[in-house]
């Protein structure tokens, strides 16, 4: 029997789904899981895995892998640190979603300069309003989780550039630390 031809390697995509958010640390992620997790139920509901846990800022869909330097150098930006406050759930269709009590001026101020820098670069974005929100499960079906008698509070210090394939993957991080 002939072997096989080599394969050939694949080349990697030439653009990436990617998305700018913020991204908690362990210790929301779990409270949020943990908060949410009594009323996800069973199937047909998906959870969202606490590891993928985010509230997106500017969804950028395909963007051409050869922007990332330059993606990445406009997201550099100083933003000051801020707090959300997360109270309560709602369902959008069928989407189990925590919201914020209210939105920080600091964090709509970050949301407006960081689409300022993706504008500049040319990058489209979503037309609709932006409605920040943690997406904990889809398919859901059941009873909403009851209100937080004290809010999760949720230290904000830096967004972050994230792909989506196949999961959510950080790219980088953009803070005081960066």
């Amino acid at each position: 029997m002939p072997p096989h031809p080599p394969r050939k390697d694949r080349a990697a995509p030439v653009a990436a789904r990617l998305f700018v958010a913020l991204w908690p640390d362990d210790a929301v992620r779990q409270a949020l899981t943990d908060w949410a997790a009594p009323w996800i139920g069973s199937r047909p509901c998906r959870p969202v895995a606490s590891s993928q846990l985010h509230l997106t800022l500017h969804f950028l869909g395909n963007v051409p892998r050869e922007l990332l330097p330059a993606l990445k150098a406009a997201l550099r930006l100083h933003a000051p640190p801020c707090e959300l406050r997360i109270g309560g759930c709602a369902r959008w269709r069928d989407v189990l979603v925590a919201l914020p009590l209210e939105v920080p001026p600091v964090l709509q101020e970050r949301h407006a300069r960081l689409g300022e820098a993706l504008h500049a670069l040319g990058l489209p974005l979503e037309a609709r309003e932006w409605r920040p929100h943690v997406t904990l499960a889809r398919r859901h079906e059941g009873p909403l989780p009851p209100p937080l008698a004290k809010p999760l509070r949720w230290p904000v210090h830096s967004h972050v550039l994230a792909e989506s394939a196949g999961g959510y993957r950080v790219l980088e991080r953009f803070g005081p630390a960066s």
